[in-house]
């Protein structure tokens, strides 16, 4: 198979870990539910796909989290509390850095929000290597729904082959590879790596 020209990179789990029970045990502290029931709500409401599909501002989606929650801090507060779940992994930053030494075109496509990405970009100077930026919530669709996966190819102005994807998620690398990308499941940054070397990417 011919080199990719461009990596697509899945931003949760792939370059930045998140845990979600951080959120859970702050807005525990801060409201009238226990963590346990905050971290179920967080799990199975739908809330959190809905703000991620563009289909709740920032205001209607803290609105919502605090009614169920019984948050009392502010919507400022409430941000930082949602935002400040994140952890770079080193090496798959490594990774992407020497991609782009090789002037190999990178591109993020992430399910993901307004706040969390906010956060991201201010804290993590590696956000702002990129060449585009594929976001869940500013365009009406989540992975692994087909239409994301157009958006990329439009962005990219690449299709098949000459896309590869890197995502922890079976079933979002299963949907890209059914287009014809070379895809990637991320299992670890090792694995993954070793991957690309296989690929003839990185040495």
């Amino acid at each position: 198979m011919n080199l990719p020209e461009v990596v697509v990179f899945d931003l949760g789990k792939v370059l930045v870990d998140f845990d979600y029970g951080i959120v859970a045990r702050k807005l525990a502290a801060r409201g009238t539910i226990s963590a346990a029931e905050v971290q179920k709500f967080i799990d199975h409401s739908p809330l959190l796909f809905r703000y991620e599909t563009g289909l709740m501002t920032k205001q209607e989606f803290f609105q919502s989290v605090s009614k169920e929650t019984g948050f009392c801090g502010d919507l400022e507060e409430f941000s930082r509390i949602f935002a400040d779940i994140f952890e770079p992994i080193p090496r798959m930053i490594e990774l992407h850095r020497s991609l782009r030494t090789k002037g190999i075109p990178t591109f993020i496509f992430s399910n993901t929000n307004e706040i969390a990405v906010a956060h991201i970009r201010k804290s993590y100077p590696f956000f702002a290597n990129f060449d585009g930026y594929i976001l869940s919530y500013q365009h009406g669709v989540m992975k692994p729904q087909a239409g994301l996966y157009e958006v990329v190819e439009r962005e990219t102005k690449r299709r098949n082959s000459e896309i590869l994807y890197l995502d922890d998620r079976a079933e979002n690398v299963t949907a890209g590879a059914a287009r014809g990308w070379q895809v990637v499941l991320q299992e670890s940054p090792e694995k993954t790596w070793d991957a690309l070397r296989t690929i003839g990417l990185v040495n």
